[in-house]
């Protein structure tokens, strides 16, 4: 028990910048208390004391604002980071070093007692904040799930799944867009591929274009370094220097 808490908070100080003592993650640190709500109710729901359990984990509930049924799986050193809102279903499993941010639900799509309802996620695996993981499916080891995605479907081992429903992202143009709407201070996991909304489309093209001009700005620089012309601050370098001829050198 006390080598599992150990490891939460270490696990807590290595992942979020905030964290600047083990006091504080402790103390503070509310997916810490319910992990640790969890670990009692869990072993109590294994030895059939199921009500106990599921009391236990209405207390956690209250205090924490994380939901976490008894008899969920949840592995070592697994970071639920601010919390509020997580919802974790009776046959989740959550597999070790997995990271799960505040308004997650990891759900069920069916109603049969018995069966498996919610998802296996495997080793690494992170949620992204208000993302919807709903049926008994596995995320594989490694893999992301963006901010406000809603997966339905297994997800491979070291994919990233955005949108709603989520898609793959799996081109390269696709990851190009992820990597520069990040650059831009935001994140199009709302947006996905085959959606008609107007502004959706002028998103994705807006993004494509800025994809583009910094491939072109990046030859332009190289064919001109091979020119012998060195761009280091200073443009007087450029006064004799023959433009007549950069439209060729760029395409």
């Amino acid at each position: 028990m006390f080598a599992r808490l150990r490891e939460d908070i270490a696990s807590v100080l290595e992942r979020d910048p905030a964290a600047r003592s083990r006091w504080e993650v402790l103390t503070c640190y509310p997916g810490v208390h319910a992990l640790i709500f969890h670990r009692i109710s869990h072993g109590l729901w294994r030895r059939g004391f199921t009500w106990p359990a599921r009391f236990l984990s209405q207390i956690a509930r209250w205090l924490t604002g994380i939901e976490i049924h008894p008899g969920a799986t949840v592995g070592r050193r697994v970071f639920i980071d601010h919390g509020m809102g997580v919802v974790i279903g009776e046959t989740a499993d959550i597999g070790d070093d997995c990271t799960i941010y505040q308004g997650v639900t990891l759900g069920g799509t069916s109603l049969y007692r018995g069966t498996k309802r919610h998802p296996t996620l495997e080793a690494g695996v992170v949620i992204g904040a208000g993302a919807k993981v709903l049926g008994g499916f596995t995320v594989g080891a490694g893999a992301k799930v963006g901010s406000n995605a809603v997966v339905v479907k297994p997800v491979p081992a070291g994919a990233t799944a955005v949108g709603n429903p989520a898609r793959i992202i799996e081109s390269a143009k696709d990851q190009a867009r992820e990597e520069k709407a990040m650059e831009m201070g935001f994140s199009a996991y709302g947006v996905t591929q085959n959606m008609d909304d107007p502004v959706a489309k002028a998103l994705h093209g807006l993004l494509d274009h800025a994809v583009e001009t910094d491939r072109r700005f990046e030859l332009l620089m190289g064919r001109l370094k091979a020119a012998g012309v060195e761009l280091d601050g200073d443009l007087a370098a450029c006064d004799a220097f023959d433009p007549s001829g950069l439209s060729k050198m760029v395409d």
